[in-house]
């Protein structure tokens, strides 16, 4: 995507979607092939990538990142890897409370996979659709055509931010890849 303040967003607008808004309004239409306005997150293989490294490549709001990648159990990178961490959340519609989708929370550590690695303030929220949303997915890309060989209903679409250290206590095992 490059430079993503080049986001054509009207003037005073900025993109600060909510769980719901990410399921609902932009993995959604994503898995069904419908087009998504404003069309402004973009395709991206996460994995080869250090989270210091999705400026300029995912869509930065903030100090955030935004992007659609496939749903993988190979969460490694050149220099770390993304560790889950607690349960899956749901994500509910505001006004049904029906489950839309499902919130996972990774941390990336560096290092190899295992007990040698060392925990980082980056964090990954990755949002899939619920089971039940993903099957119908599934069969409508079926439907039309062409999109058979790849399963939409596989997209996740991610938020990748650097938690504040001031936020939990400092028990100097934590990096930032200005530790590098």
């Amino acid at each position: 995507m490059g430079d993503n303040r080049n986001v054509n967003l009207p003037p005073g607008f900025r993109f600060y979607p909510t769980d719901e808004e990410l399921v609902v309004h932009f993995l959604q239409r994503k898995a069904a092939l419908l087009p998504c306005h404003p069309d402004v997150i973009p395709d991206l293989d996460l994995y080869p990538y250090d989270p210091w490294e999705l400026d300029g490549k995912a869509l930065g709001e903030g100090n955030q990142w935004y992007y659609y990648s496939r749903r993988t159990q190979n969460r490694n990178t050149s220099k770390g890897y993304w560790k889950p961490m607690g349960i899956d959340e749901p994500v509910v519609n505001s006004n049904s409370s029906k489950k839309v989708g499902m919130k996972k929370y990774f941390v990336f550590y560096i290092g190899e996979s295992g007990p040698a690695g060392v925990k980082t303030n980056w964090i990954m929220q990755e949002y899939r659709l619920s089971d039940s949303d993903s099957s119908s997915s599934s069969r409508s890309s079926k439907r039309r055509g062409g999109h058979s060989k790849i399963d939409y209903s596989k997209w996740v679409v991610c938020r990748v931010y650097e938690r504040n250290c001031s936020e939990e206590e400092d028990d100097g095992t934590e990096l930032s890849c200005l530790d590098e």
